[in-house]
């Protein structure tokens, strides 16, 4: 099991501060990692970092808003002055301020999605490979969804930008790979968390998708983390450019 630890790793979640990247930052610093926890809210890091710090854990949050470059260029200049690598990249803040068909849907709508959802995962994805390029070592880890497999009514925005982030994937995996650097993407089903809490909360929409479910329900946030530590660890070394779903089958 020791090659499941993340021990001397250093790892940073953007989108850590709740939901899945914060289940994952907890799996993560069970495991041994030094986190930088990233998002938009500096009190929200503040609380999940001291969370994790009370548990024993090593964790820092550093607030960025993943669609402006010039935020994340300043995030990555203190985790190189402060940690000196990056062995871990979790790509996992995502938005969607937009529910409805294709046909009504804004350009502000899609300017924001995109923004969050791509831009964001790209330019982290991007500063994260140079300096795991440079180590001759790392792993991204792209928190994707299955609606980016498969689209629902009303999610069609959303589907998109979710597409991308595996397409992403796969194309970091076959440009890395030589450089001993893997990303590989996990495409969680309807889980139980703020973002995802109308979606849970609206009977017509939750009953509907835990049907199609072969598991017939949805996920915990915990249910993350099991995918994410075997990919942050030495126990993929092999394991690039794969998509794995966490769906309850939903995707089958």
């Amino acid at each position: 099991m020791s090659t499941f630890s993340l021990e001397g790793k250093v790892a940073l979640i953007n989108g850590g501060s709740r939901g899945i990247g914060e289940a994952i930052a907890k799996g993560f610093a069970a495991h041994g990692a030094r986190l930088i926890l990233s998002s938009r809210k500096q009190e929200a890091l503040d609380r999940a970092a001291d969370e994790i710090n009370a548990a024993g854990g090593s964790a820092v949050g550093i607030a960025c808003h993943a669609g402006k470059l010039d935020q994340v260029d300043a995030l990555f200049s203190r985790i190189k002055s402060e940690f000196g690598r990056l062995d871990v990249l979790v790509n996992n803040a995502a938005t969607n301020p937009y529910f409805g068909p294709l046909l009504g849907a804004s350009e502000e709508a899609f300017d924001k999605t995109f923004e969050v959802n791509c831009k964001g995962y790209f330019f982290m994805a991007q500063r994260a490979a140079a300096m795991m390029v440079e180590q001759q070592a790392g792993s991204i880890i792209n928190i994707a969804s299955v609606e980016g497999l498969t689209p629902s009514p009303m999610m069609g925005v959303y589907s998109m930008s979710k597409a991308a982030v595996v397409m992403l994937t796969k194309v970091l995996a076959r440009e890395l790979g030589a450089a001993n650097v893997r990303a590989n993407c996990i495409c969680p089903g309807l889980t139980d968390t703020k973002f995802a809490a109308v979606l849970v909360n609206t009977p017509e929409i939750h009953d509907k998708y835990v049907q199609q479910s072969p598991m017939g329900r949805h996920a915990q946030p915990a249910e993350m983390v099991g995918a994410a530590i075997y990919l942050a660890s030495d126990a993929s070394s092999y394991t690039n450019g794969a998509i794995i779903t966490c769906d309850g089958g939903m995707a089958v």
